[in-house]
This record gives C-alpha cells, structure tokens and sequence, in this order.
C-alpha cells in the first residue's frame, strides 16, 4: 500500500492549489479555514499536510513545488512522527482494529482547546480534518462553533469528497480550493517515476485509477497489485481452486487481515466492473447486479462481525453463477 499522506514529499496534488494558498498566506490574507474539494484519492490530504507544514515553519524546498518541503526538516520530522504539539489531526479513530464510521463530537471538542492555546513551536497552530464528510451531525456544529469565532492564530484544513453535504454554514465561512482528478498520462507518469513498474503495467494502472494518484499510488504497491492480478484472473480466467482459496482466507486473520481482505475486495469489485462494462449492449445484467452486490459486501461483513473468509467464499461462489449464466447466456445466442 501506499504510504500516508502525513509522509509523502514528492507528491504535488495540485500546483494551481498550492500557488493559490502560498499567495494568500505571503501576502498576509490566509484565511482561517480552507475547504479542500474534489473526489477521493486526488490528493487533498497530502496537500493539507503539505500547507501544515509551511504554516508550521518547515523550510521551503522550491524542488519540491510551492509548498514542498524536506523530510529531514525537523517540523517535517515532528509531523510525520505525529508529534508536533501546533498540529491537531481529527480522523475517524481506529478501535479493535476497525476504523469507526464516524468523528465523535467528543473528537471535535478538542478543537476549541487546541485553539485556545498560543503556539508553542511556530507562528500558528494548525488542525486538518480528514474528511469533514465523517463529522458526525454532533461534530459538525462543534466545528461550526470554532468557524463562527475564528482562532486568532489558528488555521484549519478540511477534507472534503462531497462538500455538497456539509452544513451550508461551515462551506459559507471557507475558502475553497478545487482539486481535479489527473488525467491518464499523468497518473502513468507517477507510476512510472515511483515504482519499478513497466510501461504497460503503468498504462494499465493509470487506467484503473480512474484520475486518483493516490489510487494510483496504492496500485502501484506489491500487495495491491498482486491482489489486481488475482481477482482479473479470478474473473477472467475460470474456477478458483479451493486450496488456493483456504490460503488466501488465512491471510485475513490477525491484525492485518482486515487491510488484506479490503485490498482484495476492492480489486476483485473493479474486475467485476470492468467485466460489466465490457458486455455486449443487452447482456450485461447479470454481472452489474453482482457488481452491487460485492460493492455491499466488505461493509456488511465488518458490520455483521462475519468471517471474512466465508465472505470471500460466497463472493467467489456467486462469481461463479454468474460466469456459467454468462456463459449459457452466449451460447444460447449463439444457437
């Protein structure tokens, strides 16, 4: 998998973003909150981390875009280790190895204190939010309380993939900032200087990230390719062997068995996908409905507490129906 955005360097998300943000705070009208818009993956959360760190002092690095700073930079260094003391992160919590639906209210009323204290360290303190979209309705008007008082030396850098669902209150008292989605000669370019990864395997990345570099990134990794492979040969290919199965099931046990199944999962869903787009017009039915039914399937499994292998199992049986319906299905017609 990809690394987290609170370590990555070389990564401009958006240069027009990050020149528009570098301006305002040179010229002394940075505004106290910045609503960081566009859909998942494209790189909101590196950017904030990357504006956090020139508000909190870090030494630029022109090399590395307008925002971009060294690693060994010693803010740099504070905040990949997640200890800078003018540096609040509010994120869904992770309990028993799962990660919560929400941001607590209880979360959020960190803010007023955090707030409420000088710097200690920099000229401002600085809170990212990543994503406001998970702000509990509780959260949400304690954030608002915060927006309607500004902190005096206080910046907050929100992550939103749908700011249409924010309170319109909290979109009033921000400024935006738009973050488009890459286009397909860029996300292979990434790949290309960030993975040992070949030209037409970096074409087909480019292609299955659907203009997300960080979908791009976390492709890119070992595990998150090996599992594109296997679910595209699951579906393409014919029967799953069952031992190979039970391997793979075992692989889902113990604490990063969660992140194993949901990487496998989300590959197999796009495979499944793709084999629904690629149907001749008319006969695609069968395999779009098991695309909504995978789609539901790794929330429902966390939710219900069900063995993720037995999960894999009925997934891969009911991939199973629909090739031999599929498969009936043409040779029908062709008859």
């Amino acid at each position: 998998m990809s690394e987290h955005p609170r370590g990555r360097f070389d990564l401009q998300p958006s240069p027009d973003a990050e020149r528009a943000f570098e301006d305002a705070r040179t010229r002394g009208r940075l505004h106290h909150a910045w609503l960081l818009c566009g859909p998942e993956g494209v790189g909101k959360a590196t950017f904030a981390y990357r504006a956090a760190r020139r508000l909190l002092g870090a030494v630029p690095d022109p090399s590395r875009g307008p925002l971009g700073s060294r690693p060994d930079d010693p803010v740099c260094r504070l905040i990949s280790a997640q200890s800078h003391p003018d540096l609040l992160v509010l994120e869904r919590l992770v309990d028993g190895g799962k990660t919560k639906k929400s941001i607590s209210v209880d979360q959020a009323r960190d803010l007023p204190e955090f707030f409420s204290k000088s710097p200690s360290q920099a000229q401002a303190r600085v809170a990212i939010i990543d994503a406001a979209d998970d702000l509990n309705p509780n959260a949400a008007n304690a954030l608002l309380k915060i927006l309607e008082e500004p902190p005096e030396h206080g910046v907050l850098l929100m992550v939103t993939h749908a700011p249409g669902r924010l309170l319109a209150t909290i979109r009033s008292r921000c400024r935006r900032l738009a973050f488009p989605v890459w286009s397909h000669d860029a996300l292979r370019r990434l790949v290309l200087d960030r993975s040992d990864i070949d030209g037409d395997e970096a074409e087909r990345i480019a292609a299955m990230a659907a203009g997300s570099p960080g979908a791009a990134l976390a492709l890119s990794g070992g595990p998150a390719l090996d599992a594109d492979r296997l679910a595209r040969r699951w579906v393409e290919d014919g029967a799953v062997d069952r031992a190979e199965q039970q391997k793979i099931a075992d692989t889902f046990r113990g604490p990063e068995g969660q992140a194993r199944f949901d990487t496998l999962m989300d590959r197999l869903i796009a495979a499944v996908k793709a084999q629904a787009l690629d149907q001749p017009p008319g006969q695609g039915s069968d395999w779009a409905d098991l695309w909504s039914r995978l789609s539901e399937l790794p929330d429902r499994t966390a939710g219900l507490n069900l063995d993720r292998g037995d999960a894999l199992a009925g997934a891969l049986a009911d991939l199973a129906r629909v090739k031999t319906q599929s498969r009936d299905l043409g040779r029908g017609r062709a008859a």
